[in-house]
């Protein structure tokens, strides 16, 4: 019996990268996970064949985030999911993983008002609705988990507007906090350093060798490590925590 048996999750953005890490991490500690993807259908199934090879169970669950109808869609899909592998509809653990960045080395003088309010849509209006829009099924004692980014502790002048997104993301969780607590509800906020997520980037040896020099362990994160940072704040053990930010940079920003 794993640590989260007859738990339900809801991982967004986890056909790949830390969010199919974290699905099938959480599936591993025994919770139904729902696998939500925005565009690429095939890599959500492939996280669910993980997940089922492993002995555990997941369902898919689409739409794409920043855009009108959004919400209803994820939880029409989320809800009917959830019917129909238990029965009710009951949701025990929320993560808000899904987000969108910035091509790497575009000035702030260079962003347009369309790149700027496609961002917030995506990196903080979506996460805040989605917790919103779950508060109805969250269970007393549930979880929700924000997953951040290094990025709003170190400057980066590229990276200007997805920083604020996930400041904003941050500053949920913070508020969130005071407000779920009487229910037992935590919310707690992930913030992982430089990780190999599969981009073609990652797969440059010298930049690989460049980006792993930030970390104390003198190597690039995996979405293992932050999927088990996100899988015990998911647990009872950490249920006297809330309103925190956990650093999984592995030691990025000690300078």
């Amino acid at each position: 019996m794993g640590k989260l048996s007859g738990r339900t999750a809801l991982v967004t953005g986890s056909s790949r990268g830390i969010g199919r890490a974290t699905a099938v991490s959480l599936a591993r500690e025994g919770a139904l996970v729902a696998v939500h993807y925005a565009h690429n259908e095939q890599a959500a199934q492939e996280t669910v064949g993980l997940i089922e090879k492993d002995g555990g169970r997941a369902f898919t669950v689409h739409a794409e985030l920043g855009v009108p109808g959004d919400i209803d869609q994820l939880f029409h899909g989320l809800e009917a999911g959830l019917k129909q592998h238990t029965g009710q509809i009951a949701l025990d653990i929320l993560v808000n993983n899904a987000g969108e960045t910035l091509a790497t080395g575009t000035p702030p003088e260079e962003i347009s008002v369309e790149q700027y309010d496609r961002l917030f849509a995506v990196n903080a209006k979506a996460p805040f609705f989605i917790t919103q829009r779950a508060l109805g099924l969250l269970t007393d004692g549930g979880r929700v988990i924000n997953i951040s980014s290094g990025l709003t502790r170190v400057a980066n002048p590229s990276q200007a507007v997805y920083a604020m997104t996930k400041g904003a993301l941050e500053q949920l969780t913070l508020h969130f906090a005071r407000h779920l607590a009487p229910r037992g509800i935590t919310i707690n906020t992930v913030t992982p350093g430089l990780t190999d997520n599969g981009h073609d980037v990652f797969k440059i040896p010298e930049v690989r060798e460049q980006m792993a020099r930030q970390s104390a362990f003198n190597r690039l994160g995996e979405p293992e490590d932050i999927a088990r940072v996100v899988t015990f704040i998911a647990s009872e053990e950490a249920g006297w925590t809330t309103g925190a930010s956990f650093d999984a940079t592995g030691g990025g920003l000690l300078g």
